[in-house]
């Protein structure tokens, strides 16, 4: 007991009275401990009563369950949503948690550590370049910023200020896809030639289903492009490396949409013939050509309106000694060919993700009990967490969105101008 009291002593450079207090002196000290080592990092999630600032929320109260308490951990101190009528049910399930209407007021907290962005694509940067200059830490979801323009400045400000930033990229923080950068890194397919990634949905298929904000070239000026683009481009970046130069070809597949009022993402409604119509003034689909700048070249499609696809995302990667293969419909398994195999025994081979990868891990004992899009969001959140309380930064930070950023203005002028783009290395 006396050797446990002193640990804790030493920790919270506290000096007892005395020790004969025994079980009360340890209780003190383990409270000072977490005191001085474990205070919370204070986050304001804006955007909270939507489907991503739900998201969001869940993980910052969950990741502690999975990863533990050592590299920190999180209150959600204010939630941020203009809806009022989202007020009760947000404090019923968050009720530590502040609720308010206006963003600039939750980044004026002094209280606030952390920024999180779950707002409209449109809004990213105004909030982001907010929370910046007030000295919070920021984790934003993609799209970045509208421009790379925009990025840029976001990433510079970040770093005169010190700052931990984070773009909401999870798709690769699925533990599958560090075991495919291992195998990449470790030059076991040999130099990466060729990259093919693509992502589909159909939630905009119908050309009756209604029109919504992500269909609003005002409020998400890329829109398939920077929506789900960018997914693909995460993958790009984390595994290949940088784009050097691209083509790209954007559609816009249904021009205009019926209008319903306060339509939220996935909702199935019955028209009855008197609504108002919309313009859609971003694009539903695109096809991209690419060359990354270690020489190996991409083909690359995502859409919106891909009937019967409810969630495709899938990459290969193809080297001079082997390749990877991924499908998201088999979430946490990559496809790996050798051309080290025996003559007459080579084929891919199937491998799961299992408990050897410490983050699947920290959620399943077993292979193959698949992690979804959940999952990989408490582990981004984990990580921006543990960035945070380390002052280490960790994929994807706004200068990776920087990037991601570059592809994507290159799609949008490429297409404009019908011809090849080169993206800048900085």
């Amino acid at each position: 007991m006396i050797q446990r009291i002193r640990a804790c002593i030493a920790l919270t450079d506290v000096t007892p009275f005395s020790y004969r207090y025994g079980t009360f002196q340890l209780r003190t000290a383990r409270r000072l401990f977490r005191e001085k080592k474990m205070k919370p990092i204070h986050v304001a999630v804006l955007g909270a009563s939507g489907w991503m600032g739900k998201v969001h929320t869940m993980a910052y109260q969950t990741f502690p369950h999975f990863f533990g308490t050592s590299g920190g951990t999180a209150e959600v101190s204010i939630l941020v949503a203009s809806n009022p009528a989202a007020a009760v049910e947000l404090a019923a399930c968050t009720p530590q948690a502040r609720i308010l209407q206006d963003w600039r007021a939750a980044i004026a907290d002094p209280e606030i550590d952390l920024v999180d962005i779950c707002l409209p694509d449109n809004m990213h940067y105004e909030v982001a370049k907010a929370a910046l200059l007030a000295g919070k830490h920021v984790y934003c979801e993609k799209p970045l910023a509208n421009t790379a323009k925009e990025a840029r400045e976001l990433a510079d400000i970040a770093k005169e200020k010190g700052l931990i930033t984070r773009v909401g990229h999870a798709f690769p923080r699925n533990p599958v896809h560090d075991l495919a950068k291992e195998i990449i890194d470790a030059g076991e397919i040999g130099d990466i030639k060729m990259f093919r990634g693509c992502q589909h949905v159909d939630v905009f298929a119908n050309p009756l289903t209604p029109f919504m904000w992500r269909a609003d070239g005002t409020l998400a000026p890329t829109g398939i492009v920077g929506d789900t683009g960018t997914h693909i481009f995460s993958f790009m970046d984390f595994l290949v490396g940088r784009v050097s130069t691209l083509i790209a070809d954007n559609v816009i597949v249904t021009p205009r949409r019926p209008k319903i009022d306060g339509l939220a993402y996935g909702e199935q409604v019955t028209l009855d013939g008197t609504e108002d119509w919309a313009d859609v003034t971003n694009p539903d689909a695109t096809n991209v050509m690419c060359r990354f700048e270690n020489g190996a070249s991409g083909i690359i499609d995502f859409s919106r309106v891909a009937t019967g696809r409810k969630f495709m995302q899938t990459y290969e990667i193809y080297g001079t000694k082997g390749s990877l293969a991924y499908t998201y419909d088999e979430v946490n398994r990559i496809r790996y060919y050798s051309n080290d195999d025996p003559t007459g025994r080579r084929g891919f081979r199937e491998i799961d993700v299992g408990p050897e990868n410490e983050t699947y891990k920290a959620f399943l004992p077993l292979p193959n009990f698949a992690l979804g899009y959940n999952e990989s969001k408490i582990i981004e959140v984990a990580e921006v967490i543990r960035s945070i309380v380390s002052q280490q930064p960790m994929w994807p930070t706004f200068e990776n969105g920087h990037h991601i950023a570059q592809i994507v203005d290159a799609c949008m002028t490429s297409s404009e101008k019908r011809q090849w783009v080169d993206i800048p290395t900085a």
